[in-house]
């Protein structure tokens, strides 16, 4: 009977010993969240739909099993968040489905959850609240106060502020509006952020005057 235990717990410590540790699964999650990620800004910068379109969904399967693996990961979340966003808006920015959106925002708010401080997220959160109508969550003055949040934080945001600038055009202070998009566009040309550049100049465009002299970036 003595040499039956001694057999038994043998072999439960080899399964167990060859079972993936916390700290290895944490690991895992932590690469496939860095991968869908990447696999998410892949999608961003190029221009062609089916390969932006695989770059997504690629990334949402990898952010997927990164949350199986280990639900605290909140890049994996955050990676979730991305590749859900881009795929609704691939053919120009709308909601087609409430319930894929509604998905996503929790992505989103998981994020925020497991990391306050986490910049994308901050940033993404505060873009929408400032774009959402109040029916969908939407709260500008709340968004307003996260960007600013975001731009403390991060001196290269330009997301931030682009919707910054913009939200300060609606209001009529065009001089800070256009100061904010300079900035921004320095900082995608400085970066080489291929995606953010024509946004930028597209902001510029939108804010300036073609007669208008250059104001200078202060923020």
């Amino acid at each position: 009977m003595r040499n039956m235990m001694i057999w038994v717990f043998a072999i439960l410590l080899g399964v167990l010993s060859s079972a993936p540790g916390s700290a290895s699964v944490h690991k895992s999650a932590k690469e496939l969240s860095a991968k869908a990620l990447r696999e998410c800004n892949l999608g961003r910068r190029v221009q062609e739909r089916s390969i932006r379109l695989t770059h997504f969904e690629r990334s949402q399967a990898l952010a997927e099993r990164a949350i199986t693996l280990d639900d605290q990961v909140a890049n994996a979340h955050f990676a979730l968040f991305c590749s859900l966003g881009e795929q609704m808006r691939i053919d120009g920015e709308n909601l087609s489905s409430l319930l894929e959106f509604r998905r996503m925002m929790k992505e989103l708010d998981r994020t925020l959850e497991l990391n306050p401080n986490h910049l994308g997220a901050l940033s993404s959160k505060g873009i929408l609240l400032i774009r959402l109508p109040v029916v969908l969550g939407g709260d500008a003055a709340k968004g307003e106060q996260m960007l600013w949040r975001v731009i403390q934080r991060d001196p290269k945001a330009v997301n931030a502020r682009l919707t910054l600038a913009k939200t300060y055009a609606a209001r009529g202070d065009r001089h800070e509006a256009i100061a904010l998009a300079t900035r921004a566009l320095k900082i995608a040309r400085a970066e080489h952020l291929a995606d953010q550049i024509p946004q930028a100049h597209a902001t510029l465009r939108e804010l300036r005057p073609t007669h208008a002299q250059p104001i200078k970036a202060q923020r």
